[in-house]
């Protein structure tokens, strides 16, 4: 019976050490806060983020990406939102829409009843530095507001939502 019990206590111990590892170092569970990434994330939503892929420098931060950063204002904070300007290019927000470096972006993310009319720039992003923007971008505070993103505070890329169950699978 000793025995048996040994190795139960060593399969639990074994468990809680791999699942400290994979949250720690591989995949971490993020509430979704607000609605500034709607319709994509909805507030209350539940994802898990990678934070290996951007932090050994096996993945590039490609635009597009979905990232979970410390709030430049407040580092105690963490914000979601979409890269749209990689380092050296030039972002312009023209009435809602998005260029970069002179090219409307594409933006099937971004229903119309959820732009703004806003005119921003141009701004050319820093080296290392990443430009993010809200997908509900009439409710989002971003780098239309407070500049571009640090590579070294970029932590994660959202890449599987889990809850609701209606909501669940791969974020894009």
């Amino acid at each position: 019976m000793w025995k048996q019990a040994g190795y139960w206590l060593r399969d639990f111990v074994l468990s809680v050490f791999i699942a400290l590892v994979v949250i720690l170092f591989l995949y971490q569970p993020v509430k979704v806060e607000g609605t500034s990434m709607m319709p994509t994330l909805e507030d209350q939503e539940r994802v898990f983020i990678n934070k290996f892929v951007y932090r050994l420098g096996f993945g590039a931060i490609d635009r597009g990406d979905t990232v979970v950063f410390w709030f430049p204002g407040d580092p105690t904070k963490s914000y979601i939102k979409r890269v749209i300007g990689l380092p050296g290019d030039t972002v312009e927000v023209r009435a809602g829409r998005v260029y970069v470096n002179g090219a409307m972006l594409d933006e099937p993310y971004v229903p119309e009843e959820f732009r703004d009319r806003v005119t921003v720039g141009p701004v050319t992003v820093p080296g290392d530095w990443y430009y993010v923007l809200g997908d509900h971008r009439s409710s989002s505070n971003d780098s239309r507001n407070w500049g571009p993103v640090p590579r070294s505070a970029i932590y994660g890329k959202a890449v599987f939502a889990y809850w609701p169950l209606e909501k669940l699978g791969i974020v894009h």
